[in-house]
């Protein structure tokens, strides 16, 4: 289905969106990147993102979209080495807590917390990482009872290869085709939100009967998780990423197991994209981004939004990213 998008940020690069209301208002923490003039790779490296902008509005698909700069960089960081890759936020008690990212001084990717007194920030970030945690795209989910869960996880650059059961194993190596998908996780964090309450749990999407979705299976999970509720129901989204494809699955409760539902998106100019999806002022809505701006670079992104509805079944109508 064709439909009304919006570029959000017109003039600069900005991707992996994570869209949050509060107090009234629409808040966006995307990831920025930059031009690094390294050539492309699975790792990741040519993504040069060293800072993280905060933006609002108040009407999604009209109104005036504010920056408020600069709310964390790299060099705040006591534990830092490179790249601040996508982020989220969750408010509670009157606090915001800023989840990001970054690869430490040893090159492994582990998740840091900032903490800040206002939506927009700034946030001052904690001494050290989260314990236990690694890999990549924290997306922070509220349920209705008050309880905060972090998905997380990404296949590649994001390193989720390099561990088994919460532990790094001496070979990375992905499943073979025939074998179930390498899952994201899911964590309840502890109440100061500092640090995780358990240890991580996979996430596990199956097809209609049950069996888990194979390494082959062109709607696996790959990167971006993101959770939402609707009519009561668990909607576990997620990039499948070399497929270019949004899917989504539905689930009883935080942890899941998830079924396979349907494309949310079909794919963008500029491989891959990353998403989240909110409700505000009756509507429902799904942020992601694409490369058109910059002529399809896969490093250089740009904010999109999109109306986003559910047919009487509560399935999602599957929406045309405009790409290949």
């Amino acid at each position: 289905m064709k439909k009304e998008m919006r570029y959000l940020v017109p003039n600069d690069y900005m991707a992996d969106p994570s869209v949050h209301v509060f107090n009234g208002r629409v808040y966006i923490y995307p990831s920025h990147d930059w031009e690094s003039g390294v050539p492309e790779n699975d790792n990741g490296d040519h993504f040069n993102m060293r800072d993280y902008h905060v933006f609002s509005t108040d009407d999604v698909m009209h109104g005036e979209v504010v920056d408020h700069g600069v709310v964390l960089r790299v060099e705040d960081v006591p534990w830092a080495g490179r790249q601040l890759w996508d982020c989220d936020i969750a408010e509670k008690e009157g606090r915001y807590y800023l989840y990001f990212p970054m690869k430490d001084r040893n090159d492994i990717f582990r998740l840091g917390v900032a903490v800040g007194e206002k939506p927009e920030g700034p946030f001052i970030p904690q001494p050290d990482p989260i314990k236990g945690s690694y890999s990549i795209d924290p997306a922070v989910f509220k349920d209705d009872d008050g309880s905060i869960y972090i998905y997380f996880g990404g296949i590649w650059g994001g390193q989720l290869q390099r561990y088994r059961d919460n532990k790094a194993i001496e070979h990375p190596c992905l499943p073979d085709n025939d074998e179930p998908a390498l899952p994201s996780r899911v964590v309840k964090l502890r109440d100061d939100m500092l640090e995780f309450a358990e240890s991580p749990r996979a996430v596990l999407i199956t097809d209609v009967d049950g069996n888990p979705l194979k390494a082959s299976d062109p709607h696996r999970f790959f990167e971006a998780s993101w959770m939402h509720k609707y009519n009561g129901k668990y909607y576990l989204s997620y990039s499948t990423g070399d497929t270019h494809l949004l899917c989504y699955a539905i689930g009883d409760n935080p942890y899941g197991p998830f079924v396979y539902q349907g494309v949310i998106l079909t794919p963008v100019v500029g491989w891959t994209t990353h998403h989240s999806i909110i409700q505000y002022k009756g509507k429902w809505y799904l942020f992601h981004h694409d490369c058109v701006p910059s002529g399809g670079k896969t490093w250089l992104r740009s904010l999109k939004v999109v109306e986003l509805e559910y047919d009487e079944d509560g399935k999602i109508q599957t929406i045309d990213g405009g790409g290949e």
